[in-house]
C-alpha cells in the first residue's frame, strides 16, 4: 500500500485538457504527482471550484492557474477572488499559483495576494518531476500539521502494529474475529476502531487521569482554542462534567445559587455533595418557552433575601453562597449577556458555572460576542472564577459522551491538584481513546478560520430556513378561509436595517444583515414576538440556530384560541416521515441547525410540513395518517379523521387550561422541606411510599418530578407538593387525564410511574407529629 495514497491535490486550471504547451506541462506534473501515489482532482473553472467547496476539507494542496479562463484583467481578478475565498475558509492549506515570471499581467500580484500563496510554479521552466516533488512535500507537511496532539500520537501508535498484551481483552479486535457475532461486529466498525481502543498502560499516549503526555498536550491545545486558562477532557458527558465542577467547589452544607432551568445532573451533584440549593427563577412566555433569569433575581439583595427565606439554610452559620450555576444558552436558545451575569452574581459568589452543554460553538462566531463564558478580554483576577461545561458532541463534531470543562481563573483560582481529585472520582481508569481523539480533533476543527466558516454555515442555513418559513406564512396565512394557515416562527417579525436604521420585515432582510448583526436577535423591550416583559435591552439574545416552529392556536395573552393544532400531532407525523425534532412544547417544536444540517434536510422539513397541512385541510382519515394508532387502539381512534384528532386534543387543552396550569406550576417555587441528600437517603433506605398524585397534597417527594422535554424540575427532591388543589398537582392530574384520553401521545415524566392509568409518585414517609 502506498503511504501517500490518501493525499489529494486539486488542480484548478481550464487548460489542463488542452493540447497546448501549458496543458501538456500540467499533464506531466499531474502524472508526476500520481507516480508518488497521490490522487489528483482537476477542476476547470472558478465556478466549479466554488461548487466543490464542500469537498475541500479532504484536499491537501491546491494548484491554481493565474490565467484561469484567460489572461484578461477580469479573469485574473476572478482568480484573486477565488484565492481569497479559499484562504478565508482555510488558513493553512498550501496554495500553488501557476504563473509565468516574465509575463506582464493585467492584474498585479499584490502584497496581500502574495501572502496568501505558498509557492509559485513556472510550468515552462522547472521540470515536472521537481514540481511534483514540491507539491508532494507541501501536501505531507500540511497533513502532518492537521493532526492535533493526542490524535496524532494515536495515529502514530496504531501504525506500529504492536502486539497487545494489555487490556482491553479484544486485543486490537482479534477476540471479536473468533466468533460469528464478533466477526460481524468487527466488520461493521472496521479494524482501525479496535486497534485504537487501547489501555491506560500505553504510556506513549499519556493519561487522562493525570493529564500527562499527548492527552495533556491536547487539553492545553483545547484551552488555547476555546479561550480558557485550563481545560479538562471528560469522556462520559456534560452530566459528569457538571458533577466534577461541583466536586471541585462545593461540599456539605454549602449554599449554591441554582438556575431552576438547570439540567438534572445539577440535581445529582447537589445530592452527592450534600449541599443546599437556593433557586433563581427564570421567566416563561405564552408558549411555555423558558426565558432567562431576570437580572433582579441575581442582585446581592435578592440573593440574601432568597437565602434568608429558604428553610434549609436556617441552621447553616455562613449564609454566603459559594457557587452559582446558570444554563447558557437555554434549551430554547436564549443566550445571556455573560458579562452582565458575572457582574451581578460575582458580587455574591466566588465562582460561576455556565452550563453551556448546547453552546460550545459560541466563541467561534462574532454573532455571539460577550454571550459566553470563555470570552477574550474577560479575565479579571478580582472577579469570580468562571467554569464552562460543554457537550462537544452535541453541536460540534465529536463522538457521543465527549465533553469539556473550561476554566477562567478569578479571585479564587482553581488549584489543579485539588480539583483533579474530584475529576478522578468521576472518571474511568479505562477511558475510550476514540472519544479523547474526537475531542482533540474537534478543537482542531474550530481553530482559526475553520471555526468561523463552520459556524457561519450553520447560522446561514438556519436563516435561510427561517426566511423561507416567514415568506410562506406571509403568502398563504391570510386567515381568509379555513385553509389559509401556516406554521409561524418564533422570531422577530421586523428587524432594524443596520445601514438605514429603519425597520424592515424579517422575511425581506438580507442574509448578511441577519447573520452579522446580533441586534436582529436580541429580545428588545416591548417587542411582542418574544413575550418576555421587563428584560433590559441587550440582556438576552435568541440563538438563530435554535429554531422554534410554532403551531397555530395560542393567543397573544397566552390563552388558547378557538382553533389550533397541538404540537404533539405534528411531532408524531414528522416522526413517521423520519424527521426527529429536538424537543417540543404544547404548541412549539424545536429544531437544531447543527453543522450537519443541509439545504436538503431543511427543505424536506418544509415539504413535510406542507404535507401535514394538505392532509389536515383535506381531512384525511386517521388510518391513512397514523395507522399505528388506529391498529393499536381501534376503539379509540377508528373512524376518526386527522381534523377530528386535532380538534379534540386542542379542545382538551383549552377546556382544562393546560397551558395556563403549566405556566402557574413552573412559576411557583415549592417549599423545600429536606435537602436533596436527605431525600435520596430516604429513597435508598426505603422510607418512601408510592402515592397517587390525586392524594399527594403537601407530601415531600423523594425524587424529582421532571417532565420531558425539556427536563426541567417541576418538583425537586425534598420539596413539598403543595395543596391538592394547587397548580403543581393539578397540572400533573391534567397530564394524567390527557394520557388516558389520548393513548399514543403519553407524557414522559421522570419521577412519575403510570400504573393502570394513574400517576404515582414516591413520597417520603414522615413521622407523625
Amino acid at each position: 500500500m502506498n503511504p501517500e495514497k490518501h493525499l489529494l491535490v486539486a488542480v484548478i486550471d481550464d487548460a489542463i485538457h488542452t493540447d497546448t504547451p501549458h496543458g501538456r506541462a500540467i499533464k506531466r506534473i499531474v502524472k508526476g504527482i500520481e507516480e508518488f501515489g497521490i490522487r489528483v482532482a482537476d477542476v476547470s473553472s472558478p465556478e466549479d471550484a466554488r461548487a466543490a467547496y464542500s469537498s475541500l476539507p479532504e484536499v491537501d494542496c491546491i494548484l491554481i492557474n493565474w490565467n484561469l479562463g484567460g489572461d484578461t484583467a477580469k479573469k485574473q481578478k476572478e482568480t484573486v477572488e477565488l484565492i481569497h475565498e479559499i484562504r478565508s475558509r482555510n488558513e493553512d492549506i498550501p496554495i500553488f499559483l501557476m504563473a509565468e515570471p516574465t509575463s506582464e499581467t493585467p492584474v498585479a500580484l499584490t502584497v496581500g495576494l502574495i501572502r496568501e500563496v505558498n509557492e509559485y510554479i513556472y510550468v515552462m521552466e522547472d521540470t515536472p518531476e521537481f514540481i511534483a516533488g514540491r507539491i508532494m512535500a507541501a501536501s505531507k507537511r500540511y497533513e502532518d500539521r492537521l493532526l492535533p496532539p493526542f490524535f496524532g500520537a494515536l495515529v502514530k501508535f496504531s501504525e506500529d502494529f504492536e502486539y497487545s498484551w494489555h487490556t482491553p481483552g479484544h486485543a486490537g479486535g482479534t477476540a471479536f474475529r473468533k466468533s460469528p457475532a464478533g466477526r460481524i461486529f468487527h466488520e461493521f466498525f472496521g479494524e482501525q476502531l479496535f486497534r485504537s481502543d487501547l489501555s491506560i498502560s500505553v504510556g506513549e499516549l499519556g493519561s487522562l487521569l493525570d493529564h500527562s503526555g499527548p492527552v495533556g498536550e491536547a487539553e492545553r491545545y483545547a484551552a488555547k482554542v476555546f479561550g480558557a486558562d485550563m481545560t479538562y477532557f471528560v469522556t462520559n458527558g456534560t452530566s459528569t462534567a457538571n458533577k466534577i465542577v461541583y466536586f471541585g467547589r462545593v461540599t456539605k452544607d454549602d449554599i449554591v445559587m441554582v438556575d431552576r432551568n438547570c439540567h438534572k445532573s445539577a440535581e445529582h451533584a447537589l445530592t452527592m455533595t450534600h449541599s443546599v440549593a437556593v433557586y433563581m427563577i427564570p421567566t416563561r412566555n405564552r408558549y411555555g418557552i423558558i426565558g432567562p433569569i431576570p437580572p433582579e433575581e441575581m442582585t446581592s439583595k435578592a440573593i440574601k433575601a432568597k437565602i434568608a427565606a429558604c428553610p434549609l439554610t436556617k441552621n447553616i452559620p455562613d449564609k454566603k453562597p459559594v457557587h452559582a450555576v446558570i444554563t447558557n444558552s437555554t434549551y430554547d436558545g436564549l443566550c445571556y449577556h455573560a458579562a452582565d451575569v458575572e457582574a451581578l452574581l460575582g458580587k455574591s459568589v466566588d465562582s460561576i458555572h455556565f452550563d453551556e452543554a448546547w453552546y460550545a460553538y459560541a466563541r467561534f462566531n462574532p454573532l455571539y460576542k460577550d454571550r459566553f463564558a470563555m470570552r477574550d478580554g474577560a479575565k479579571d483576577k478580582n472577579g469570580p472564577t468562571v467554569f464552562a461545561t460543554q457537550s462537544t458532541h452535541k453541536l460540534l463534531a465529536a463522538l457521543s459522551q465527549a465533553s469539556m470543562i473550561h476554566i477562567r481563573n478569578g479571585r479564587t483560582p482553581v488549584e489543579h491538584s485539588r480539583f483533579n481529585e474530584g475529576f478522578m472520582m468521576h472518571s474511568s481508569t479505562s477511558p475510550l481513546y476514540t472519544i479523547i481523539a474526537s475531542l482533540d480533533v474537534s478543537s482542531k476543527m474550530m481553530d482559526g478560520a475553520s471555526g468561523r466558516v463552520l459556524t457561519n454555515e450553520s447560522i446561514e442555513e438556519a436563516i435561510r430556513f427561517r426566511r423561507t418559513m416567514a415568506r410562506i406564512e406571509k403568502e398563504i396565512a391570510t386567515g381568509k378561509t379555513k385553509t389559509d394557515w401556516w406554521f409561524p416562527m418564533w422570531q422577530p417579525a421586523m428587524v432594524t436595517d443596520p445601514k438605514t436604521k429603519r425597520k424592515i420585515p424579517f422575511a425581506g432582510a438580507s442574509l448578511d444583515t441577519l447573520r452579522d448583526n446580533p441586534s436582529c436577535w436580541v429580545l428588545h423591550p416591548g417587542e411582542k414576538w418574544h413575550g418576555f416583559d421587563g428584560l433590559p435591552d441587550n440582556y438576552c439574545m435568541l440563538d438563530p440556530i435554535k429554531v422554534t416552529v410554532l403551531m397555530p392556536g395560542v393567543n397573544d395573552d397566552g390563552t388558547l384560541a378557538r382553533w389550533g393544532i397541538p404540537a404533539a400531532v405534528v411531532v408524531k407525523f414528522l416522526d413517521t416521515r423520519g424527521i426527529i425534532n429536538e424537543k417540543s412544547g404544547d404548541y412549539s417544536i424545536l429544531f437544531l441547525f447543527s453543522m450537519g444540517i443541509t439545504k436538503g434536510k431543511w427543505g424536506t422539513l418544509i415539504t413535510e410540513l406542507f404535507e401535514f397541512k394538505r392532509l389536515y385541510d383535506e381531512n384525511a382519515p386517521l388510518e391513512e395518517v397514523f395507522p399505528d394508532l388506529t391498529n393499536t387502539w381501534p376503539a379509540r381512534y377508528g373512524g376518526m379523521t386527522l381534523q377530528d384528532l386535532v380538534t379534540e386534543m386542542h379542545a382538551f387543552k383549552k377546556d382544562h387550561t393546560m397551558c395556563g396550569l403549566l405556566q402557574q406550576a413552573f412559576s411557583l417555587l415549592p417549599e423545600p422541606a429536606i435537602t436533596y441528600a436527605d431525600a435520596y437517603r430516604n429513597l435508598v433506605r426505603n422510607n418512601v411510599e408510592q402515592i397517587p398524585v390525586a392524594k399527594a397534597g403537601n407530601r415531600i417527594v423523594a425524587t424529582g418530578i421532571v417532565p420531558y422535554p425539556p427536563g426541567i424540575p417541576l418538583l425537586a427532591p425534598g420539596e413539598r407538593t403543595g395543596g391538592q388543589k394547587g397548580p403543581l398537582l393539578q397540572y400533573l392530574l391534567v397530564m394524567q387525564e390527557f394520557d388516558k384520553r389520548f393513548p399514543g401521545f403519553e407524557h414522559d415524566t421522570h419521577g412519575i410511574e403510570n400504573v393502570n392509568g394513574e400517576y404515582m409518585m414516591n413520597c417520603v414517609v414522615e413521622k407523625k407529629r
